[in-house]
C-alpha cells in the first residue's frame, strides 16, 4: 500500500521532501529581469510614492529616476522560489519571516539572480508530518558580464515541508496487532467507578484542557505528556 501522493507548492506530485532540504543546501533560482512597465504598474496599484511612479520628480531626486517598490522586489523573489523550488517541493504554509532588507534601489532593466540557502531544519513538534526548514533569501545585481555586482534583497524565513511518504505492506497492515480499547467505566484502584481514570479535588471528574499552548511562530501546539525534544516549530 502506497502513500497518497505528496503534491507540490502549484498542486503538482512532489519530488523533493523535508528530507532533502538539509542545512548548506543552495537552490538557483534563477535570473529576473526587471519589467519597467511591470514594475511601476505594480507601484501604481499598490505603493504609489512619487519616487516609484512619477518619472520627472524621480529623475529630479537623489533617486535619479524611478526606483522599484521593495515589495515589487520581494515579490519577484516569491515568484522565482515558486517557480524553482515550491513547484517541485511538498510544501505546505509558512509560518513567517524574520527579515526582510532591501539593501540597494531596484530599476528597471536590473537583472537580478536570485538564490535561498538552507539555514536550518528540524521536524516539526506540532504539525506531525512537517518539517520546519529555516531558509535565507537573496538577490544579487548582475552587470554586464554576469557577474554579481550587488545585493539588493535579503529575507530571513521558514517554510513547512511534508516528510517523505513511507510504503506501508498491505499483508504487515493487516497482521499488526491492534490495541484494545479500554472499556467504558473501569475499575480505579479503590474500586470505585472513574471517569476519564482520575478525580478532581472534588472528586468529580477531570476534564481534558480543550486550550492549546502556542508555540513562538504562532503555531498552535498539542500538549503532551512526553517532555520536548525539540522547541516547538
Amino acid at each position: 500500500m502506497t502513500a497518497p501522493d505528496a503534491r507540490s507548492g502549484t498542486g503538482r506530485p512532489a519530488e523533493l521532501f523535508f528530507e532533502d532540504l538539509v542545512p548548506g543546501l543552495t537552490v538557483d533560482l534563477g535570473v529576473v529581469t526587471v519589467d519597467a512597465d511591470e514594475m511601476v504598474a505594480f507601484a501604481r496599484r499598490f505603493d504609489p510614492q512619487w519616487y516609484h511612479v512619477d518619472p520627472d520628480l524621480a529623475a529630479a531626486s537623489r533617486h535619479g529616476g524611478l526606483i522599484a517598490s521593495g515589495f515589487y522586489t520581494v515579490s519577484l523573489f516569491m515568484r522565482a522560489y515558486v517557480d524553482h523550488l515550491l513547484s517541485r517541493a511538498a510544501a505546505d504554509a509558512s509560518p513567517g519571516l524574520e527579515e526582510l532588507r532591501w539593501l540597494a534601489p531596484v530599476r528597471a532593466g536590473d537583472r537580478l539572480a536570485v538564490r535561498v540557502d538552507v539555514m536550518g531544519a528540524r521536524p516539526s513538534t506540532a504539525r506531525p508530518g512537517l518539517g520546519t526548514v529555516s531558509l535565507t533569501g537573496t538577490m544579487l545585481r548582475l552587470g554586464p558580464d554576469d557577474r554579481p555586482e550587488q545585493e539588493v534583497l535579503r529575507t530571513r524565513f521558514r517554510g513547512w515541508f511534508a516528510v517523505r511518504p513511507v510504503e506501508v505492506d498491505a499483508a504487515e497492515a493487516e497482521a499488526a496487532p491492534t490495541e484494545a480499547a479500554p472499556t467504558d467505566g473501569a475499575d480505579g484502584p479503590d474500586g470505585a467507578d472513574r471517569l476519564d481514570g482520575a478525580d478532581g479535588p472534588d472528586g468529580g471528574p477531570i476534564a481534558a484542557d480543550p486550550s492549546a499552548a502556542e508555540s513562538p511562530d504562532g503555531e498552535p501546539t498539542e500538549i503532551s505528556d512526553s517532555p520536548e525534544v525539540h522547541r516547538n516549530d
